[in-house]
């Protein structure tokens, strides 16, 4: 299947032939039929890959101190092979995707169901449940491609607390700064937006807001004293890019005594005490789609928050964001300014150098198939009988620094790499000389020239696969613990 990556060492996007992954418990496998490119987070991660060494440093102090420790517990050498290593993993692009559900495993989805999800541009994506949610009749494929990065908006506008007849002003119009725009107009809120861009000033006009066209020299602040009518404005909800200061400050003065800050896009944040003391003003940073996000027990366990306690999750906001969809009070047609098929897919990334680009949507065949499970990195190999061909299960750190290299010097035949999602098997196995990358874990297991088998993945995956392959009378080598019961470590 065709999927797009970033190489993080060289900052090149590329569509790459990858295998597609293979599904597990609490997850399902969908068919993208569009998914929509974020100008924002997806030109910034471009931007990472392109940059040098320095500037990625400079841009991730955090990382740099993680770097500093490192070294002085496992020294310079394999500190920078693990650099190394990791900005040579190609990165999968792509949070906002909308297709029908394939293989919907243990989920309560149908199969030809539509649903969106944040699923990459791929043909296809595996999600898990909570991260999906169905497509309403009265919703087009196109516009739910805007699901996600409304839901992030929604987020944002959840935590300022807005009511009816409240004046918010919206630093930043891009898509998630339009959205957020006309979800405030939904909840009766009074809107001024603000931006660079004369055309996104237009589109925010065109949604019900007022505006402040920094291209002409307008003063938002004094633009903003006036909105509210000399009281000030409730809150400011940012949702630009930029490492400037600016927009918090400026957002501190443009607010009422108590106002609120919300804080949604990535901006400069050496705050002035100063600027929140005297109004007593709160800031708040928003963490994208909502509750549920980062927590490995919602997103990759499928345990849902309860409903009476946390009302709106993750899942939850992207069905309201369908909902305001499917009753006209959001509306994206206005922002779908391209589209292109996933094989041209390098030339949609190209429009991200103009920062004024907006949605940029990306189409996937109907045809595509979900049988090919393999990819083919090179031509096959003669073997003889007194060969070692391995078939490796797994590639992660230690498989790919350790087990592989280790097996390859000492002179075995590195036949075919299984990895789950894919991309890792078509990286690591074109750099260590591997036949063949694969989802599918009987390519292993049935093919009659491999002899061993080397386990490298998940513990708890450890005992299937070990049995798997005794009874396909291969030899086995197995990271260790041995085995280790999947139903015990879940």
């Amino acid at each position: 299947m065709k999927q797009v990556l970033q190489n993080l060492k060289s900052g090149v996007t590329a569509v790459f032939e990858v295998p597609p992954p293979s599904n597990i418990p609490g997850s399902l496998i969908v068919k993208s039929k569009f998914s929509l490119i974020s100008s924002g987070t997806e030109r910034m991660l471009v931007n990472f890959g392109k940059s040098n060494i320095l500037e990625k440093a400079r841009s991730q102090p955090d990382k740099v101190k993680m770097v500093l420790d490192k070294v002085k517990t496992d020294g310079l050498k394999i500190t920078m092979d693990a650099i190394r290593d990791k900005l040579d993993q190609p990165v999968s692009l792509g949070y906002c995707n909308v297709g029908v559900v394939v293989d919907s495993s243990n989920t309560q989805y149908s199969l030809g169901e539509r649903v969106v999800s944040n699923g990459n541009h791929a043909e296809l994506v595996r999600v898990p449940k909570n991260l999906c949610a169905k497509i309403p009749d009265g919703v087009d494929d196109e516009s739910a491609t805007f699901t996600v990065l409304g839901a992030i908006a929604l987020q944002g506008i959840r935590l300022a607390k807005p009511s009816i007849g409240e004046t918010f002003v919206v630093t930043g119009l891009g898509l998630i700064g339009l959205l957020t725009v006309q979800i405030l107009r939904a909840n009766g809120c009074r809107v001024l937006g603000i931006d660079f861009d004369s055309d996104k000033c237009k589109l925010a006009k065109q949604f019900g807001a007022e505006t402040v066209d920094l291209s002409l020299g307008e003063n938002p602040i004094a633009r903003a004293q006036q909105f509210s009518r000399g009281r000030g404005v409730d809150s400011v909800l940012i949702t630009a890019n930029t490492e400037s200061n600016d927009p918090v400050h400026q957002a501190a003065h443009m607010c009422r005594k108590r106002g609120r800050i919300v804080l949604v896009g990535v901006v400069g944040l050496e705050l002035s005490r100063a600027d929140f003391y005297e109004k007593e003003l709160s800031f708040q940073v928003s963490c994208s789609y909502g509750p549920g996000r980062y927590d490995p027990s919602y997103e990759d366990k499928g345990q849902d928050y309860p409903f009476g306690f946390v009302r709106w999750t993750e899942q939850r906001n992207f069905e309201a964001i369908l909902d305001l969809m499917e009753s006209g009070k959001l509306n994206v047609k206005p922002l779908i300014r391209h589209r292109f098929d996933i094989a041209n897919a390098t030339e949609a990334y190209k429009l991200l150098d103009d920062p004024s680009a907006m949605g940029i949507l990306l189409k996937y065949s109907d045809d595509t198939k979900t049988t090919e499970s393999v990819v083919q990195l090179k031509d096959a190999q003669q073997y003889t009988k007194q060969d070692v061909i391995c078939g490796f299960l797994g590639a992660g750190n230690y498989a790919s620094r350790v087990l592989i290299p280790a097996f390859s010097k000492a002179g075995a035949k590195l036949d075919t790499l299984v990895t789950s999602g894919g991309v890792s098997a078509i990286h690591i196995g074109k750099k260590a000389g591997f036949v063949s990358a694969t989802t599918d874990e009987s390519q292993v297991y049935d093919n009659p020239n491999i002899n061993i088998s080397i386990i490298a993945t998940p513990h708890n995956l450890h005992s299937r696969q070990v049995v798997a392959s005794l009874k396909a009378g291969k030899n086995v080598f197995v990271e260790k613990p041995l085995a280790l019961n999947e139903a015990e470590d879940r």
